[in-house]
């Protein structure tokens, strides 16, 4: 434009011809008499396109490719690529790829195919929409390589989104993971979108109407959400584009690297962070943080029943003689006092909770599979102290090892008291040591454990008395306050001892007598 401005300027003042105005300025008489026409630069003409010469010969062989592609499987069509790939391969063509593609894309619109599909905008009122979808991650859990099942509740208006992983993806997984969901969002949304997952539809009817299951709509019931379903197949991920495009943009952002831990509730907490941290982030086209329009969205959810709705199962089983008790084809300890008595389960998808006369006894991560055991070192303490000898090698020290729950601190301790007492008093006093966690905390023990060996005073009795300074020490008397009210409360009158006098004067008068 400032070209076209000199040049124009340049004839106005100075009367130069074409020629003399083209040397000048160093351009083509043609730009001079387009800058002499109209001030605006013309617009540039797009190139046509090359002929391909190359390609000619397989034109009529594309097109009857691309023809028999009508008839066949959707996700069995040829792809630009693949059309390439074999006119290398099979005719031994010398063309680029990027040739094929733009005769590909160019022959399917004229053939009247769906290039791209076209999606139209929506927008949602507050707190009235959330949508419910799975996805899946690969983490690193208890050092092996596993795939975990995430579940993602996402408010429409919002964005905010609640994740939480499930090593299955059953329907009680499902249900429990509706209510956590409920309890993070801290209300309920008027209606929830899903797709046609089993643990919901039973059977999906024409339109909009399914056979939902008993347990869903016992769900629905309580919480009087309304749920609507999108159409079969891949044409209803659109419908909830929102939670599906959330899969992977949470699974960028929070599970990259494979992250490393060491149970499923170390890893839902991180996940959970990663749900509270994206309060900060901001959405495309949106003016404001997904926090900030989420404060604006929470006052209007449905309020939380009063009742917490119980989507565990129940059993009865007994503790056998290795205090195990059976619940699923998979086994889990608990207290040796229970031994040979019958206990309640609650059975969740990610946890089993045993209780006995009405008090729960025993926390598991629920175990999936068969013949699969849980041991807690806790449960066997008693035991183990009438027979160290089995502390050792016991299934509940190799698993605590493994979750990462046993100190080093424990270890060195246990080879100091082996050398200074022999194998059977060490084993005694490391259960002492571990009792000790039941009064002073884990935490406070391995301290004392630390300090004993620092000391080099390797005895049991010696961790207990440090851990017991530390509680000591850690509880500190309330300061006095309010000290005369205090001591008003306990006031008494003036004792009188004229009566006493009295009668030692008496005693005085009987002595003389």
């Amino acid at each position: 434009m400032e070209l076209f401005e000199q040049i124009r300027r340049d004839r106005d003042r100075e009367g130069l011809s074409i020629r003399a105005l083209a040397e000048r300025h160093g351009v083509h008489r043609r730009a001079v008499r387009q800058a002499l026409a109209s001030p605006l630069v013309p617009a540039r003409r797009s190139p046509l396109g090359r002929p391909a010469p190359k390609l000619g010969a397989y034109r009529p062989l594309i097109d009857a490719w691309l023809e028999a592609d009508r008839a066949a499987p959707r996700k069995q069509r040829h792809t630009a690529k693949r059309i390439h790939r074999r006119l290398v391969d099979e005719y031994g063509a010398d063309v680029a790829e990027t040739t094929v593609r733009d005769y590909v894309r160019r022959r399917r619109r004229e053939m009247g195919w769906a290039v791209g599909e076209v999606f139209v905008a929506q927008v949602h009122d507050l707190g009235v929409e959330a949508q419910v979808d799975w996805g899946e991650a690969q983490v690193d859990l208890a050092g092996v390589r596993t795939t975990v099942h995430l579940f993602f509740m996402r408010a429409s208006f919002s964005g905010a989104a609640f994740c939480q992983a499930s090593l299955v993806e059953t329907q009680q997984a499902f249900l429990e993971l509706h209510v956590e969901a409920f309890e993070w969002f801290g209300g309920v949304f008027e209606q929830i979108r899903f797709d046609n997952l089993t643990s919901a539809v039973k059977k999906v009817l024409r339109g909009r109407r399914r056979v939902e299951t008993d347990s869903f709509v016992a769900l629905r019931s309580h919480y009087l959400f309304a749920s609507q379903f999108t159409t079969p197949g891949i044409e209803g991920a659109h419908e909830k584009g929102g939670v599906e495009g959330e899969v992977g943009r949470f699974r960028r952002n929070h599970l990259v690297p494979v992250p490393a831990v060491a149970t499923l509730a170390e890893l839902n907490a991180l996940i959970l962070a990663g749900c509270e941290a994206d309060f900060a982030r901001r959405v495309d086209g949106r003016q404001v943080t997904v926090g900030e329009a989420w404060a604006q969205e929470r006052p209007l959810l449905r309020a939380l029943p009063t009742e917490r709705f119980d989507a565990t199962e129940t059993a009865a089983p007994r503790v056998d003689a290795k205090s195990l008790v059976t619940v699923r084809q998979n086994r889990y300890s608990v207290p040796v006092a229970l031994a040979g008595l019958r206990v309640s389960a609650r059975i969740g998808a990610r946890q089993i909770q045993i209780s006995h006369g009405g008090a729960v006894i025993a926390s598991h991560e629920r175990l999936h599979g068969r013949f699969c055991t849980s041991a807690q070192l806790d449960h066997y303490l008693e035991l183990l102290a009438r027979k160290p000898g089995g502390f050792e090698r016991s299934l509940a020290l190799a698993q605590e090892r493994e979750r990462g729950a046993w100190p080093d601190a424990f270890d060195e301790l246990w080879v100091a008291l082996t050398e200074r007492y022999g194998r059977s008093e060490a084993a005694r006093q490391m259960v002492d040591v571990l009792m000790l966690c039941r009064e002073h905390g884990p935490d406070h023990v391995v301290l004392a454990v630390r300090g004993v060996l620092a000391a080099g005073a390797h005895d049991g009795r010696a961790v207990a008395v440090l851990a017991h300074r530390a509680q000591q020490t850690k509880t500190t008397p309330a300061p006095l306050s309010g000290l005369q009210a205090r001591l008003a409360e306990h006031a008494r009158p003036t004792p009188d001892l004229a009566s006493y006098d009295q009668l030692l004067r008496r005693l005085e008068g009987s002595h003389d007598a």
